[in-house]
C-alpha cells in the first residue's frame, strides 16, 4: 500500500514538473524576447496565486505562485492582463511607447519557444524511440460488437480496412489517417468503408452509431463499434483458476477457440459472458509450439460479484513495436492534427464540438495514464511534442488576450498608426479574457467527470450499463 501509495506521488510530480515545464517555457520566450526589444517587465512568474516567493532583480519582480500551473510575463506595454495577471503596479500611460514590430516579435516569441521545445522533445523520441500498441498501428478489424452498424453492413473480423469517407488509412487509433477520427470527422448520413477480405476490395456503406448521453455528460461522437486486432497474448494467469488448472501461462497467444479465430481478446470475452457453462477448446501460440488446450469456465470474484470466467488477464497492449520518426514528422503529424481538430470544431455539422477538448485537467489525467505505463517517459515525450504544437497554434488564433491577439491589435496598430486605447483595450482584453476563463471551467466540468473516483460515482447514479467480465 505504501508503495503504491508512493508510486501514485512520484507520477504526480511528473505530470506537475512537465505540464509545467511547457507553459514556462512559452512564457520564457515572450519574457526574452521584450528583454531583447527593451519592453518594461514588470513581472515574471511561475504558478499562479499568492506569491509564496519574490524578489525583484533589475526592476523585474520573480515570483514563485501557489497555485502550481504554468507561469507568467507581465508586459504592460502590450496589453492590459490584470484579470491574469493583477493589477499593474504603475500607470502605463508614462511608459515609453513601443512599436507595432516590437509587439509582434514579443507575441510571435512564445508559440517559437513551444515549437523549439516541441523539437527538442521530438529529437529525444527520435533517439529512444516510442512505444506504438498493435491497435495503434494496424487496419484490420479485431472484433464487430453483435448488432453494431459495422456487423449490418457486412464487415468481418481480419477485414482490412482502406479507406473511411473516401480518405486512406494507416492505422486505427489516432488523429492523422485513422479510421477513428474519419469516423468521427465524418458528416454524412453513411459512411463509405473500403476494406479487402480475402484479396477482395469491396466497399460498405456503414450507418455510424451514436450512443445517447445525459446532459451533463460529453455527447457522444460517432462510432462503427468495431475493434482493432491485437494479438491476444496472457498477461497474467489467476491462482486456483480454470485457466490454472489447464496449464495456460503468461505469453501464450490465444489464436482461437473451437476452431473459431480470433483477433482481438474481446472476442473470447465475449463468448464465455454468452456460453458461462460450455467448455472451450482454446488454440495456443507457445513460443514454437501449438497447443489445443481445453477450459471451463467457472464462477470467479469480479468487481464485487461471481462471474463465470476462466482466470486471466490480458496483454492490453498486444504486440509493441518501438517507432522512431524523425523530428520534422512529428511537429508535422502534430500541426495536421491540430489543424483537423480546429476545423472539425469549426465545421456546424461535426459532431466535434469544444466540450470534447481537454483543459489542464483532462491533459494532466493523460500525462498521468501514460506515465503509469512501462514505457512511460517515452509516451510522455511524444505527447508533450504534440501539446507544444497544439501550444502553439491555439496561442496564435486571433483573440485577444492570446498571443494571436496582441498580433492583430499590432496589426490594427501600423494601420492606424497609432495604439488602440487604452480603455478600449482594457475592455477588449478583460471581456475575453472572462470568456476564455468560463470557457476553461467549462472544459474543466468535462474533464473531472473523467477522473476516476468522480466517473464511478456518476455511473453509481445512473443507470448500470451491462458490460462483460474478463474472460
Amino acid at each position: 500500500m505504501i508503495l503504491h501509495v508512493a508510486r501514485v506521488i512520484f507520477i504526480l510530480l511528473e505530470v506537475l514538473i512537465l505540464f509545467n515545464l511547457l507553459i514556462v517555457v512559452h512564457e520564457l520566450g515572450h519574457f526574452l524576447a521584450a528583454r531583447w526589444r527593451g519592453l518594461y517587465i514588470e513581472k515574471f512568474g511561475v504558478w499562479f496565486g499568492k506569491p509564496i516567493w519574490k524578489k525583484t532583480v533589475n526592476g523585474v519582480q520573480y515570483s514563485l505562485g501557489s497555485l502550481p500551473f504554468g507561469g507568467f510575463v507581465a508586459l504592460p506595454q502590450l496589453a492590459p492582463m490584470d484579470i491574469i495577471e493583477g493589477k499593474a503596479d504603475l500607470d502605463r500611460a508614462k511608459l515609453p511607447k513601443i512599436s507595432a514590430l516590437d509587439k509582434i516579435i514579443v507575441a510571435v516569441a512564445g508559440p517559437v519557444f513551444s515549437l523549439l521545445l516541441a523539437l527538442f522533445f521530438a529529437g529525444i523520441v527520435w533517439a529512444v524511440g516510442h512505444p506504438v500498441s498493435e491497435g495503434d498501428s494496424t487496419t484490420v478489424i479485431g472484433y464487430v460488437m453483435p448488432g453494431s452498424p459495422a456487423e449490418k453492413a457486412g464487415l468481418q473480423p481480419g477485414d482490412r480496412i482502406l479507406s473511411v469517407d473516401g480518405k486512406p488509412v494507416r492505422r486505427f487509433m489516432g488523429m492523422n489517417d485513422s479510421i477513428s477520427w474519419d469516423v468521427v470527422r465524418s458528416e454524412g448520413d453513411k459512411i463509405a468503408v473500403k476494406f479487402q477480405r480475402d484479396g477482395k476490395v469491396q466497399t460498405v456503406s456503414v450507418e455510424p452509431y451514436k450512443a445517447e448521453t445525459r446532459g451533463w455528460r460529453r455527447k457522444s461522437v460517432r462510432q462503427l463499434l468495431i475493434y482493432p486486432a491485437e494479438t491476444p497474448i496472457i498477461d497474467k494467469v489467476e491462482p486456483k483458476s480454470p485457466a490454472a488448472a489447464a496449464g495456460l501461462q503468461p505469453g501464450d497467444i490465444i489464436r482461437g477457440f473451437n476452431q473459431t479465430p480470433i483477433y482481438n481478446p474481446v472476442a473470447l470475452l465475449e463468448y464465455v459472458s454468452k456460453h458461462p457453462t460450455e467448455e472451450l477448446l482454446l488454440h495456443v501460440e507457445r513460443k514454437s509450439s501449438k497447443l489445443d488446450i481445453p477450459v471451463k469456465p467457472t464462477p470467479l470474484p469480479t468487481a464485487g460479484e461471481m462471474k463465470p470466467r476462466i482466470g486471466i488477464q490480458w496483454d492490453t497492449s498486444g504486440i509493441v513495436s518501438i517507432q522512431h520518426p524523425n523530428p520534422i514528422e512529428q511537429v508535422y503529424n502534430s500541426v495536421t492534427s491540430t489543424l483537423k481538430t480546429i476545423g472539425a470544431v469549426a465545421s456546424p455539422k461535426s459532431d466535434v464540438k469544444l466540450q470534447h477538448l481537454s483543459g489542464p485537467v483532462g491533459i494532466g489525467r493523460i500525462y498521468y495514464l501514460l506515465f503509469q505505463s512501462e514505457r512511460g517517459w517515452q509516451l510522455a515525450l511524444w505527447f508533450s511534442v504534440i501539446l507544444n504544437v497544439n501550444l502553439a497554434i491555439l496561442n496564435l488564433l486571433p483573440i485577444p488576450v492570446l498571443d494571436g491577439g496582441h498580433i492583430v491589435l499590432a496589426l490594427i496598430e501600423s494601420v492606424r498608426r497609432k495604439p488602440v486605447n487604452i480603455r478600449v483595450l482594457e475592455v477588449i482584453q478583460t471581456s475575453c479574457a472572462v470568456l476564455i476563463i468560463g470557457y476553461m471551467l467549462y472544459i474543466t466540468f468535462f474533464d473531472v467527470q473523467d477522473l476516476p473516483f468522480v466517473r464511478k460515482k456518476l455511473d453509481q447514479f445512473e443507470a448500470p450499463a451491462k458490460s462483460s467480465p474478463a474472460p
